[in-house]
């Protein structure tokens, strides 16, 4: 297998290095770096050997074939004007290498299809909002954990683990197949709209990459709040609300911030525009930047399924890194830490179903 520079260039960007830096980790010169890159020169496997262990990636990492990438131009990501274009590289990044970890699991496991609707034609995103909970025989009910919900309905669910709150979240469609990317270091109640959010974009703005600009973060804000509390639901929870202790003690019931509860009240009619602002500034008085009385964090239902079958079957949870030649960190930041635990050594067999039953 010939040294692939493209998974170089993957490398680089995961750890957010420009090439100068590793070319002087490696004591090359720019131009030779840069001839290896551009692949005008093979570099023999003692220099791979010296890239390899400058990034912190196995050395056959480097040999692999190309893996798919991930449409720039059809990510948006909510805080653009904070995100730097490393942090951005470095998200786009860790989702390709998702790409080869959902391959791997494919040909192991048989998934739930994507059952998702097109409302790329729906102008009002509550009205989504509303057609996908009907569609998925939700009724009104909140959602009790909204990755077991997406996993169930065929979405592949990853973690972003980068350290950072510029990146928030983002989505993609691959091959008919949705995707969605949740930054862990968010709050458990951030990281559920994040979710509900990235939704709203797959079922309002999958065709011509119409998910970029404002409007159409408007409009995934606004199917996320709807789809997330359901305007009967809430009426008929909260018809009136008197202090903010209300609404701190509500917000476990949809699983949301109380900054988002606010939001949603007074969006409906519940509370008026001093309210709104009187709870905002109490919020931010009394918590900062702090959720009060947080919830516990949700992870991805399959891909514990998947490591107790391993384990079940004596097979080493580092078993997937080894075979997609990536560092266990990377899979470990990608399925929201839970790689790590105990490994046996016994053969498995079978192609096995996964099977996410959501509850009600």
């Amino acid at each position: 297998m010939q040294f692939n520079p493209e998974r170089l260039e993957l490398a680089l960007r995961r750890r957010r290095l420009t090439a100068a830096t590793l070319a002087d980790r490696i004591g090359f010169t720019s131009v030779s770096l840069s001839r290896i890159r551009n692949l005008r020169q093979v570099p023999p496997r003692e220099t791979v050997e010296r890239i390899a262990e400058a990034l912190s990636y196995p050395i056959e990492f480097f040999y692999g074939d190309c893996i798919d990438s991930v449409d720039e131009n059809s990510v948006s990501f909510r805080s653009l004007s904070s995100v730097t274009l490393r942090e951005k590289h470095a998200a786009i990044a860790a989702g390709c290498l998702a790409y080869s970890v959902a391959d791997w699991l494919k040909s192991q496991y048989n998934l739930p299809n994507a059952d998702l609707i097109d409302c790329s034609q729906e102008r009002d995103p509550a009205a989504a909002a509303r057609s996908l909970r009907q569609h998925w025989s939700l009724g009104e009910q909140p959602i009790g954990n909204m990755i077991k919900l997406l996993e169930s309905r065929g979405i592949r669910v990853f973690s972003l683990a980068e350290n950072t709150k510029n990146v928030d979240a983002f989505s993609c469609w691959r091959n008919e197949e949705p995707y969605i990317f949740l930054n862990t270091f968010k709050s458990t109640e951030r990281s559920r709209f994040d979710a509900a959010h990235e939704l709203g974009h797959l079922v309002l703005h999958k065709h011509g990459g119409s998910n970029q600009g404002q409007q159409a973060e408007d409009e995934a804000n606004s199917f996320a709040s709807s789809f997330l509390m359901p305007k009967a639901d809430v009426l008929s929870q909260m018809p009136r609300v008197h202090t903010l202790n209300q609404i701190i003690a509500s917000k476990k019931r949809w699983g949301v911030s109380a900054a988002a509860l606010i939001y949603r009240l007074h969006k409906i009619g519940v509370i008026s525009d001093w309210q709104n602002r009187t709870f905002n500034i109490q919020l931010r008085t009394n918590y900062g930047s702090t959720e009060p009385d947080s919830l516990p964090r949700e992870i991805s239902v399959i891909w514990k399924m998947v490591l107790d079958d391993l384990w079940k079957h004596g097979i080493p949870r580092n078993k997937i890194a080894d075979e997609l030649r990536l560092p266990q960190e990377e899979l470990e930041n990608l399925l929201f830490g839970l790689t790590s635990g105990p490994d046996l050594h016994r053969p498995a067999v079978g192609k096995p179903s996964l099977s996410v039953i959501e509850e009600k």
